[in-house]
């Protein structure tokens, strides 16, 4: 019989996720299961949650890694804080936006939205003027949003969704570990991301955070959360406190890897990971420009680790991702309206590193 398993080869992951995972995350994946309520198990849960406060940039106590991937961290904030007929702004410029738009709606919310061009980022002015005509109960937007390869002005947002009085919700699956996230400086109300980009953890976490109005919000719900499996009033009693209630099996290998990767993160140091992640996003635009090619992202909006890049006409963006696969390298499609138009470079987490950025530029100058 054929084991499958034995064909993997290593793949240089420089799309937009996952990215690389280091060798001590995966030596932690690998250590014995303990029991999910274990004591010890318990002790590694409490050091993961002041991890994820440090990375996060948040004093909240309700901050942990919620059992599934990015899209769950999604789907935890909305479902534990939307209620069916709520207002809810959705900022978009990009898939996750819309995404974050899909899932207020299946909720019941009325949702607005303002929708900029793919590729720019939210305009502050234009989300004042918005605020100013409606109250909302949540404000929703994507810090680096994957699909496009910008970086959107949050730290300008937070002030005016408070005076709006509403709930100021953040996506920071991508930004999360690669540039500074400050949950609390920004006023932000529910975070979440995913282990798979920045922290360069395999997938299967999504980091979660809530302030204390969000909790506040939670508690004063006129309906139950409609999902079991994500309702923090019900898990916040396996993360919190001496006496552990059980709620689901967590995913216990997967919490060792996350421990790990955060471990090296902090081990490193935010500025120093945060300015690695620059200089790898400089040196890659700078081979790429003398390649010829163009970065389809004004600079100031740029993000370092998700980087688009156009297409030359005349050239297969397809056939060209296809080869570098072949090499061993991955790299990602355009989505949406720039389908067919840009690849998707990624320098996330242990990926972004020159040997790394050395590599597909010398892949991708004999693919083109």
């Amino acid at each position: 019989m054929t084991n499958l398993l034995d064909n993997i080869r290593p793949t240089l992951l420089m799309g937009p996720g996952p990215s690389c995972v280091p060798d001590a995350v995966y030596a932690a994946l690998a250590k014995p299961t303990l029991g999910h309520l274990d004591p010890y198990f318990i002790t590694i849960m409490d050091a993961i949650k002041e991890q994820l406060k440090t990375v996060a940039g948040t004093k909240n106590q309700v901050t942990m890694p919620m059992s599934g991937t990015g899209s769950a961290g999604m789907e935890t904030c909305f479902v534990n804080l939307v209620e069916h007929g709520d207002p809810v702004l959705v900022l978009i410029n990009g898939v996750f936006g819309k995404r974050m738009q899909d899932v207020a709606e299946r909720l019941g919310a009325q949702v607005d939205v303002l929708e900029f061009t793919w590729g720019t980022p939210v305009v502050p002015a234009t989300v004042k003027e918005k605020l100013a005509t409606k109250a909302y109960k949540i404000v929703a937007v994507v810090h680096a949003e994957t699909s496009t390869g910008v970086c959107n002005p949050v730290a300008e947002l937070g002030p005016m969704v408070k005076e709006n009085g509403a709930l100021f919700l953040v996506d920071c699956v991508t930004s999360l570990g690669g540039m500074p996230v400050a949950m609390d400086k920004w006023q932000a109300d529910a975070l979440y991301s995913g282990t798979q980009k920045c922290l360069s953890c395999p997938p299967g976490l999504a980091p979660i955070s809530f302030s204390e109005a969000a909790i506040a919000k939670l508690k004063s719900r006129k309906t139950k959360v409609p999902n079991w499996y994500l309702d923090l009033s019900l898990i916040i009693n396996y993360w919190e406190g001496h006496t552990r209630a059980y709620h689901h099996t967590a995913p216990i290998n997967m919490n060792y890897g996350l421990y790990a990767a955060l471990y090296l993160i902090l081990q490193e140091g935010l500025p120093a990971v945060f300015k690695r992640h620059q200089e790898m996003h400089a040196y890659l635009v700078q081979g790429l420009e003398a390649m010829g090619l163009r970065m389809a992202v004004a600079p100031e909006c740029r993000l370092p680790m998700l980087n688009a890049v156009g297409c030359p006409e005349g050239v297969d963006e397809a056939a060209v991702r296809a080869k570098l696969l072949a090499e061993g390298i991955e790299i990602g499609a355009g989505l949406g309206p720039l389908a067919g138009k840009i690849w998707r470079i990624g320098l996330m987490g242990h990926t972004a590193r020159k040997e790394n950025v050395d590599t597909l530029l010398a892949a991708l100058k004999k693919a083109i």
